[in-house]
């Protein structure tokens, strides 16, 4: 049955990725970025527009991204597919260990939990940072506990150092500490300081170095100004500093401080749940936890509040921070039912299927929805309005009125421009090229009266109105 619902949810999730087109702000933005990297073949430093460089993150996931583009081909695709495999990568690190501590039935189940947990499955295949920091997290803490507890697999100590460099590469020092906080206060809980030498130190340290520090600092000679910006600016000003106005690429996500932890429950829906109704036995749970010398449940506890830690001080915070948590969560929520000798076997079989059944439908019924009217849906991406020009003439210069919109970039190969200059219409009508005007029906009547019977109407085409110059007089329709 599991295997069947695995590949259900591996199913559906695929389907999206074809009938979900790439959406603004933050997966068009990434995308874009991919796209311009694999256009101008420059592949050190990610461009946030041609020749802006964009130093918010490290490139691992631009990487992924421009890869499967040249690959699959430049669309929501090519895009998508790296960012699935980087989530099944997690996945299987999920299954080694939880296979390793608890054996293939727990495995199962763990991997099942993690795969339709509401956040996991929408941020699987979505062109984002988070999935490589995921992958990078899971790795370092796997191969951490799995080396300083069997003496004998010292193979899993070199990928701790290499999923480090993962966590470098995709997101920058917030792995080093989301990694940091559970393995330092689990070796401080449990006085555990001396399975610090069973790590291979000396070939692990070079590993990571060796495969992060050369684009760090072939990026600083590309962009100089790059590791300030993103060291000081991204790492300290952006969770301190409400409302940061140093980012360079967007605002701040200003959300009252502790948010971090409403955000966690809603991501591991439907099983928070079923986490709630384990801290209902709080005196059962601890003795659980305490019982444990080799201090397994105590590891993931530590590791699944980590980003919660973190980040309950911050002001600027989405929930996708809540994503390196989830693989521990759901090792700790399955070890923990397994473990519990007066648990009633048959309410939770049944509450567990009930639960993966329902996600199974709920998401089953959105990708259905996705593609029988996603008009309906009112998705933030211009991929129809860019379609529909290019199928009247493709020679067509498309302007947007007002805000960016990055999913237009996407879908037209950059072609795309902005501005809220009244004077950039006047341009048009006495260029030698058709011209399109994108407009937001709030826009509409700062330039309503430049357009009035020099441009058509041709509606509405997603969230903005779509207008095109009437025809000159000589020109060919």
């Amino acid at each position: 049955m599991l295997f069947s619902c695995l590949a259900g949810f591996l199913t559906i999730r695929v389907l999206l990725i074809f009938w979900l087109p790439i959406t603004d702000t933050t997966e068009a933005r990434y995308a874009e970025i991919a796209r311009k990297m694999l256009e101008t073949g420059n592949w050190i430093t990610p461009q946030f527009d041609y020749g802006v460089p964009f130093w918010a993150k490290p490139p691992l996931h631009t990487w992924a991204s421009a890869l499967g583009m040249k690959v699959f081909g430049v669309g929501h695709f090519g895009a998508r597919v790296p960012i699935l495999l980087l989530s099944m990568a997690s996945l299987a690190v999920t299954y080694s260990l939880m296979r390793y501590r608890g054996g293939f039935d727990q495995a199962l189940i763990a991997i099942t939990v993690l795969t339709s947990s509401l956040l996991f499955f929408g941020a699987s295949a979505f062109v984002m940072t988070d999935m490589a920091l995921v992958l990078g997290t899971a790795l370092c803490m796997a191969g951490f506990f799995v080396c300083v507890t069997a003496p004998d697999r010292v193979a899993w100590g070199y990928l701790f150092f290499f999923g480090l460099a993962v966590g470098l590469l995709a997101k920058g020092p917030v792995a080093l500490v989301l990694t940091g906080i559970p393995i330092f206060l689990w070796l401080l809980i449990g006085n555990r300081w001396s399975v610090l030498k069973q790590l291979p130190w000396r070939i692990g340290l070079f590993l990571t170095s060796i495969l992060s520090l050369p684009w760090y600092l072939a990026a600083e000679a590309a962009t100089p100004g790059y590791l300030r910006y993103f060291l000081i600016g991204e790492h300290i000003e952006r969770f301190l500093v409400s409302g940061w106005e140093g980012d360079l690429y967007g605002n701040g996500h200003a959300e009252p401080r502790g948010m971090i932890w409403i955000f966690a429950l809603g991501a591991f829906l439907p099983w928070s749940f079923f986490a709630a109704a384990l801290l209902a036995r709080p005196k059962r749970v601890l003795r659980q936890v305490r019982e444990d010398d080799s201090g397994w449940h105590s590891y993931l506890l530590l590791w699944c509040l980590s980003p919660l830690i973190l980040f309950t001080s911050a002001a600027n915070i989405l929930p996708a921070y809540t994503l390196p948590a989830l693989p521990a969560a759901a090792l700790l929520l399955v070890s923990l039912w397994a473990t519990d000798a007066t648990q009633r076997d048959g309410v939770i079989r049944r509450a567990f299927v009930c639960a993966v059944c329902g996600c199974s439908a709920v998401y089953l019924c959105l990708s259905l929805f996705v593609f029988a009217a996603p008009v309906r849906l009112k998705l933030r991406s211009e991929k129809d309005l860019i379609e529909q020009v290019i199928a009247m003439a493709p020679e067509t210069q498309v302007t947007y009125w007002g805000g960016r919109s990055y999913s237009a970039e996407f879908y037209s190969a950059g072609a795309v421009r902005t501005t809220d200059d009244p004077a950039a219409i006047e341009h048009m009508l006495s260029n030698a090229y058709p011209d399109a005007l994108a407009v937001e029906p709030r826009d509409l009547p700062k330039i309503e009266h430049l357009i009035v019977n020099r441009f058509q109407n041709l509606g509405r085409t997603g969230r903005r109105y779509l207008f095109v110059e009437f025809p000159r007089a000589g020109s060919q329709t």
